[in-house]
């Protein structure tokens, strides 16, 4: 995995290089250079690993999931800001089939960080909220599922904003 100065450093060098070509006359050797630098400054904010890990998750494979995380070494080094926040977020969901605890820390840290759609800021939220609820702490769990309801934008979220909200009646 490249580091995320390198990845912008390379792209630099790569768009004079692309330049200097356009200027000798090799425009097909331009053009490919200067695909490969947007290339990478695409992988700079969208991280591979994340993407594929995120593949995984959709197909139920936590596993795999927790294997394409694990590639990545020291996160604050390689990703940006928001990408580790959705680090934290994919550790909390793989956490949370076994640890509550580490998963509430995870989700904890990816909130910190930031997520960049309404909708995974409102799932992690209401997460974090039914680990609350389960360790019987009602009054942030319920602070959690409001913010989550002001969060998830376009209702996707409300049948299990309604079933955590009569899981906290029961306690």
């Amino acid at each position: 995995m490249i580091p995320k100065n390198i990845k912008i450093l390379l792209s630099i060098v790569l768009i004079v290089l692309s330049f200097y070509q356009f200027y000798e006359d090799f425009i097909g050797n331009g053009i490919f250079y200067l695909f490969l630098s947007f290339f990478l400054i695409l992988l700079y904010f969208k991280n591979e690993y994340i993407f594929f890990s995120f593949l995984k998750l959709r197909k139920q494979d936590f596993i795999g999931t927790k294997k394409w995380l694990d590639r990545i070494k020291n996160p604050e080094k390689i990703l940006v800001k928001k990408q580790i926040g959705y680090y934290h977020y994919l550790y909390g969901i793989i956490e949370s089939q076994k640890n509550l605890t580490q998963a509430e820390k995870s989700f904890r840290k990816a909130l910190s960080y930031g997520l960049s759609m309404s909708t995974d800021l409102a799932m992690a939220k209401l997460s974090l909220a039914g680990i609350l609820i389960q360790k019987r702490r009602k009054r942030e769990a319920t602070i959690l599922i409001t913010e989550a309801k002001k969060s998830d934008k376009h209702n996707m979220l409300g049948e299990q904003i309604k079933l955590l909200k009569n899981q906290i009646k029961k306690i």
